[in-house]
């Protein structure tokens, strides 16, 4: 049974590749929520493309959920999303439900107290916080300190393209970085200490 679609929904997202391909779905209107282009999400996955199927994904401020729903039509066998705001979560939820699958769940917390209770370990992490915060560099400091990150993990960051990018843990070495229009956005790999 498919959930109404909470009244603050106003815009779409579309899944642009794999089994949800072309799917929309309903975004929520809210200050700071801004969902990672079309553009810029076709060039991460085109990044990504080998490294996806079978991964467990971890998509750290959801947002609108478009990279952790793109993860799961392409082919990732796990994605945790993680959002603070109960309003997104909830448009999060129906989105899981209207698309009727088990591989993604949606978590209603604080990315940075969630972090350091983790045991499970991921090999592909989305980390684009709000652009006004500086919540990118902790986030990856709590990555590589509570060992949450597989050998190997991919880190997708996300940031303004106006700002420097944080100094990044020691064993991890950045592959590829582009901008787009005000969007700075970067892969990075985990080596293994």
């Amino acid at each position: 049974m498919q959930k109404k679609i909470p009244k603050k929904s106003t815009g779409k997202l579309r899944i642009i590749g794999g089994t949800w391909r072309s799917r929309q779905l309903p975004v929520i209107a809210q200050d700071g929520l801004r969902p990672t282009t079309d553009r810029v999400r076709e060039t991460l996955f085109n990044w990504l493309q080998s490294d996806i199927p079978a991964a467990r994904c971890l998509d750290v401020f959801a947002g609108s959920g478009a990279l952790g729903f793109e993860a799961a039509s392409r082919g990732a066998e796990q994605v945790v999303m993680l959002e603070q705001s109960a309003a997104a979560c909830k448009v999060l939820n129906t989105n899981i439900n209207i698309l009727q699958t088990q591989k993604i769940q949606c978590i209603q917390t604080d990315a940075l107290r969630w972090l350091p209770a983790q045991t499970e370990k991921f090999d592909i992490v989305f980390i684009d916080p709000p652009y006004a915060s500086q919540l990118l560099a902790e986030t990856c400091q709590l990555l590589e300190q509570y060992s949450i990150l597989a050998d190997n993990a991919l880190i997708y960051l996300e940031q303004n393209s106006k700002q420097a990018l944080p100094p990044l843990p020691s064993n991890w070495q950045l592959l590829k970085q582009k901008k787009a229009g005000q969007i700075g956005y970067y892969l990075a790999k985990r080596e293994p200490i």
